[in-house]
């Protein structure tokens, strides 16, 4: 699953972008920090968490940036080429770009490269590199030719590959493109010819690769729409022979044939891609990601302003032009999987964890030979049941088990599946358990008295089972509202639908405190955070004030509070839990369920505002608890994260707000939410203004001279 998060603007100031946009974006050596050089005369350095140039230098009128301006990693030095040939060094500390290194080439340049690991390299026009130190101590040598005439140099990537540098530049010319792969450890250049599967051929508009072992994978944009593959080897085959590489379909009409502007591609991991550029059958500009593995749009944002066609990544932010000012939009990617792409996936690694249903991952090497394996040895046993007239044990247990489900009392069935239980486990465990619990199943729908909770109990407990493979199960717990079986299922199942999800919330909410003091309910996920606070509620008498409240009050004129007023002591608020421990249980298997926000929302809407209010309340006291900690965590086992709640939150006012807004029991958690996230911002600018001061000071040591060998200095922050 792939999700874009808030946009925000990295400049409130206009770039002088050319006719082309921006030149480029480029990282500096100090993290957060990148180098933004429009199509005009300026390069500016930018710090994006704090939205703010940290400095900016122009070439002198009449004169241009043609090379995007780079950061020496080596140096920590900034370089950039105006007007094709002129080089120019300077550092953070200079003014004036007139003033500073200058070197007048003898060739064109195309691009520099800098990364991590080595010294910058210069690629000119015409296909040859130089580093950079070999080039400042000879500006003007001779640049040989790499490429024929009327061949242009159209996209160019480095990659550091066993420490070592790598360059890839795609040329075209007459419509054909070619890949030249530059490897500076055997210092060899190789040419390979990009081919596609059918015959005809199409303008490509766009260049993305990364490194798959001895390949580079090299994914382009085409005017048709689609995006291809090429695997370009580091080494060719045959040294001697012009080599040829196939492009292949990867996926098809993910932009339209005719974009206003040119579309771009960024490849952010071996199974998502950006694309900027409008998803049919929209007209307007958007971001979009894809999972390649799946064939699946994950994502998208509208960018109603306009976009340059331009696209760039870092980390985990994008770069664009959005009308006439620079974007940032931050993305996250998870693991790409199958229950990924269809919805979020259990957090199975945390400590404390329920177990999960195992399944099997045929693209694992040692899986394989399990598999080879299995099936050698189904063979062997298909050989010995010819021979042999015997049945196996387990087959003939397993048989008799069902047929004991089919005719005997509920009783009986839980001592004999108990015994199926302790027998040893075969290979399709998990195939026998799948056909007991549909035997059981299908027995309940032709008896309505038949209803063995002990036996399902057990078999939710194998750790084998998941909806999928039982989705009737589910349904029968909601049918009799059956919370117990709910909450196993809730806790061991990773693939329960959005739709059932909800539902189980609903009787989570809906069903009487009087109700669940009859069901045994496992509480060990509340018990260290509730229970203390359930004991200490009821010795104290009803009519006792805290603070002139009672959570018992529900006084409307009560809630009506100035918004500029201190807030509530939340110590206090966090000793009234809104729901029993056993509710409470129920609600964190909810928390920890599995879902995609897109499905989960529609189905959220459905239920009673009371109930919304109610799971707010707790949610809030849930906030409430993890504050009272340092890490920010909840105690007990496997207690809900601070992400769930606040997640669930967000969930919760999104599917609901208008509703919750008219309710005037919500009034008061309204506005202490409002409070607490107005006080988290002025934390925040506090902690600013301490980072300010310690710099200062800083700079303040660095000003003293040797002789003031001893002082004693107060800083009041506060």
């Amino acid at each position: 699953m792939a999700a874009l998060e808030e946009e925000f603007t990295l400049s409130a100031v206009h770039l002088a972008a050319g006719p082309d946009g921006l030149l480029g974006v480029e990282p500096s050596d100090k993290a957060d920090q990148f180098l933004v050089t429009d199509g005009g005369r300026t390069v500016i350095l930018y710090k994006v968490s704090d939205q703010k140039p940290l400095g900016s230098w122009s070439v002198k009128q009449g004169q241009s940036i043609t090379v995007p301006a780079v950061c020496n990693f080596q140096t920590g030095e900034f370089i950039v080429v105006h007007d094709n040939k002129v080089l120019r060094i300077w550092n953070n500390e200079d003014v004036n770009l007139d003033k500073v290194f200058k070197a007048t080439l003898s060739a064109e340049v195309y691009k520099i490269h800098s990364i991590q690991g080595t010294e910058p390299l210069v690629l000119f026009k015409e296909g040859a590199v130089r580093g950079l130190e070999a080039l400042l101590a000879e500006p003007q040598q001779k640049i040989e030719a790499v490429i024929s005439d009327e061949e242009v140099i159209k996209w160019t990537k480095i990659f550091m590959v066993f420490k070592h540098p790598v360059l890839i530049f795609i040329t075209e010319k007459h419509g054909t493109y070619f890949a030249y792969v530059q490897t500076f450890n055997t210092n060899t250049l190789n040419k390979y010819q990009l081919l596609l599967e059918q015959e005809k051929e199409s303008v490509i508009q766009s260049f993305s690769a990364y490194m798959d072992w001895k390949f580079i994978s090299l994914m382009s944009l085409c005017a048709d729409g689609c995006i291809y593959e090429a695997l370009v080897p580091l080494h060719p085959s045959d040294p001697g022979e012009s080599e040829r590489v196939v492009r292949s379909l990867v996926l098809k009409d993910v932009v339209p044939c005719s974009p206003r502007s040119g579309p771009a591609l960024a490849i952010l991991d071996h199974n998502h891609v950006a694309v900027l550029g409008p998803t049919a059958p929209a007209t307007k500009d958007c971001l979009s990601i894809w999972n390649t593995k799946f064939q699946t749009l994950q994502t998208s944002k509208e960018l109603p302003q306009g976009t340059s066609g331009q696209l760039w990544y870092y980390g985990e932010n994008l770069f664009m032009l959005h009308g006439k000012f620079l974007t940032v939009i931050p993305y996250k990617c998870e693991v790409s999987s199958l229950a990924g792409a269809l919805g979020k996936l259990k957090h199975s690694q945390e400590s404390g964890s329920y177990t999960v249903p195992h399944f099997v991952n045929w693209e694992t090497p040692h899986l394989n030979e399990d598999r080879s394996q299995n099936s050698e040895q189904s063979k062997r046993t298909l050989r010995r049941r010819k021979a042999e007239t015997s049945v196996q044990p387990e087959a003939s247990a397993s048989k008799q088990l069902l047929s004991t489900i089919k005719k005997d009392s509920e009783k009986h069935i839980e001592v004999e599946l108990r015994k199926f239980l302790a027998t040893k486990r075969t290979p399709d465990f998990h195939t026998v358990i799948g056909d007991i619990i549909t035997a059981l199943l299908e027995r309940c729908k032709t008896e309505s008295s038949f209803y063995p909770r002990n036996c399902l109990i057990q078999l939710i407990q194998t750790h084998v089972l998941s909806y999928s493979l039982c989705p009737g199960l589910l349904a029968a717990a909601i049918e009799r509202t059956d919370v117990q079986i709910l909450q196993l299922c809730l806790q061991h199942f990773p693939d329960i639908p959005e739709s059932a999800t909800c539902a189980c919330l609903k009787i989570f909410l809906s069903i009487s405190d009087d109700s669940l003091q009859e069901i045994d309910i496992n509480v060990e996920s509340v018990s260290d955070y509730i229970d203390a606070v359930h004991k200490e509620k009821m010795e104290q008498q009803p009519e006792i004030l805290q603070n002139g409240f009672t959570p018992e009050e529900d006084n409307c004129e009560k809630c009506d509070l100035d918004l500029d007023e201190k807030p509530q002591d939340p110590r206090e608020e966090a000793t009234s839990c809104p729901v029993v421990p056993k509710r409470a249980a129920l609600l964190n298997a909810v928390l920890h369920s599995a879902y995609s926000e897109a499905f989960l929302l529609s189905h959220l809407k459905d239920i009673p505002a009371q109930h919304i209010t109610l799971f707010l309340h707790y949610l809030y006291f849930l906030y409430l608890k993890c504050n009272e900690n340092a890490t920010m965590t909840l105690p007990g086992i496997h207690p809900p994260t601070l992400n769930q709640i606040m997640d669930w939150i967000c969930l919760l006012l999104d599917a609901n707000f208008t509703v919750v807004v008219m309710i005037p029991e919500a009034k008061r958690l309204l506005l202490n939410l409002y409070k607490f996230v107005k006080s988290q911002i002025c934390i925040c600018s506090e902690l600013n203004k301490i980072e300010v001061s310690f710099r200062e000071l800083q700079k303040l040591n660095r000003e003293k001279t040797s002789q003031e060998l001893y002082s004693i200095e107060v800083l009041e922050l506060f």
